[in-house]
């Protein structure tokens, strides 16, 4: 590779970093091709870019950004995987794959500049993605609305019983 292309990929993994809210360092020693195109194939449909890069390229592009301290511990084979949108679906993603494939290991990431060990991203996969957080949060904008008409029609009701009651006493007295 020459310095042009080494530049060139620089630039692009920079860019990518520099939008992503989190970045994750995965080792993928020893897994087949079929493996890590199945392992693409699921980043892609999440939103996730996965890809290998050298680790002096990669050191190079992280600088001056927010995962700029992942370049200090990167060692031997390294993919990233960096995720723009919701940082749990690529945690859920990669901590799935990790569970089937034994030579796939999670190392440590990043989210918004703060390190996380692989504890820490697998635990990230466990907490509801942004649509499952969103839905709760829709749901109870609108428990509030339905409860405070159900509240009014249940006083309206009582209401009309309470008017029926009194017709009906007062039809008793005048027969």
């Amino acid at each position: 590779m020459n310095r042009q292309e080494k530049a060139q990929i620089i630039e692009q993994f920079h860019e990518k970093a520099a939008r992503a809210s989190i970045a994750v360092v995965s080792e993928f020693k020893g897994m087949t091709v079929e493996e890590l195109t199945a392992l693409r194939g699921k980043c892609f449909e999440a939103g996730v870019d996965f890809q290998v890069v050298k680790n002096t390229l990669a050191r190079l592009a992280l600088k001056d950004t927010e995962h700029g301290e992942l370049g200090e511990h990167l060692k031997e084979n390294c993919a990233f995987a960096l995720g723009y949108e919701d940082p749990v679906a690529l945690a859920k993603v990669l901590a799935d794959f990790a569970k089937t494939s034994k030579k796939f290991e999670l190392k440590y990431g990043s989210l918004e500049g703060k390190y996380l060990d692989a504890d820490g991203i697998k635990e990230l996969s466990k907490m509801p993605s942004k649509p499952e957080l969103l839905s709760s949060v829709l749901g109870t904008m609108q428990a509030v609305p339905r409860n405070f008409v159900s509240l009014f029609a249940n006083i309206e009701r009582k209401f009309l019983y309470a008017l029926v009651a009194i017709k009906d006493q007062k039809e008793q007295q005048a027969a």
